[in-house]
């Protein structure tokens, strides 16, 4: 609850500043003067709540969208012995991490990989595919564990949710910003908002997306090699090292889908500026490097 607090305190601090220098610069007079009619604080406002509430909707159904789009099978009652090691090893970790025992799946898929997700640590859901099952150690598995568990421990579910939620609060304030000047000044529309405005804040949407996903990828790889030293303190380096070598070996992965990608085990192949993970070997030897 302190790191949300925290963020949204960021979030209204940010908001509160822009307004104050917007005063100083007098944009708000600039504006008028060129017939843009627009309140930059009640814009600052409503930009938040749009902003933030879709993120943290997008996080209170993680595990639904989860459990429901990629088809994961939560393990309710152990009906195997691969599956009672699963859940052992996940109980052993999250009691040494200081968090609850989170929910523990498997989705089908030939692709070796693993994600953690969930609204809190304490309501968590950690998911491995039969690929990583069959092409793993069990040492492997238990580094993958390890990685994903820290994801949990970590916060990064929330800490990636309430970053993306600034991103989109200034991405459709200043979006709305330039549509707005964009119709009064070019497209000289007197009143209300015209056809101008709609085309021009959707591409500018756009555009600033794309420039804000670029942080957004920043981040997650930064957390990326967190928790691979978290997933080597719980299972040990050379199972870390092991289990990233192992992903090495396979093949490219399919990407996961949307917000899974951030705290998955391997993340793909996209150009380097908008992976989610860094690149394997960048990994591996952050961890042969760590004392």
């Amino acid at each position: 609850m302190m790191r949300i607090f925290l963020f949204l305190a960021t979030n209204i601090a940010i908001m509160v500043v822009i307004s104050i220098v917007f005063s100083l610069l007098g944009l708000s007079s600039t504006l008028d003067a060129n017939g843009v009619d627009l309140n930059l604080n009640a814009l600052l406002i409503m930009s938040g709540i749009i902003g933030m509430s879709g993120s943290f909707i997008s996080l209170a159904m993680s595990k639904w969208s989860a459990k429901r789009g990629m088809g994961v099978h939560v393990i309710e009652q152990a009906q195997n012995k691969t599956e009672q090691w699963l859940i052992d090893v996940v109980a052993r970790q999250a009691r040494i991490s200081g968090i609850a025992m989170p929910e523990v799946g498997i989705f089908q898929t030939a692709d070796a990989n693993a994600f953690a997700t969930g609204m809190t640590k304490n309501s968590s859901l950690v998911a491995v595919s039969t690929g990583l099952l069959q092409s793993m150690s069990p040492d492997e598995v238990e580094a993958v564990i390890g990685h994903e568990i820290s994801h949990v421990a970590n916060g990064d579910m929330v800490t990636m949710a309430l970053m993306q939620g600034v991103l989109n609060t200034f991405v459709y304030f200043f979006a709305s910003v330039i549509g707005h000047v964009v119709d009064r000044v070019v497209f000289k529309t007197e009143q209300g908002r015209g056809m101008g405005y709609f085309v021009v804040q959707i591409i500018a949407q756009i555009a600033l997306s794309f420039l804000a996903s670029i942080l957004v990828m920043w981040f997650s790889r930064h957390r990326e090699f967190k928790a691979d030293a978290g997933g080597a303190k719980l299972a040990g380096k050379d199972k870390m090292i092991g289990a990233l070598r192992a992903l090495q070996r396979a093949h490219e992965p399919e990407e996961l889908p949307g917000q899974f990608a951030a705290f998955a085990i391997n993340g793909g192949r996209v150009q380097k500026l908008f992976m989610s993970h860094p690149p394997l070997e960048e990994r591996i030897a952050a961890l042969q490097n760590q004392r």
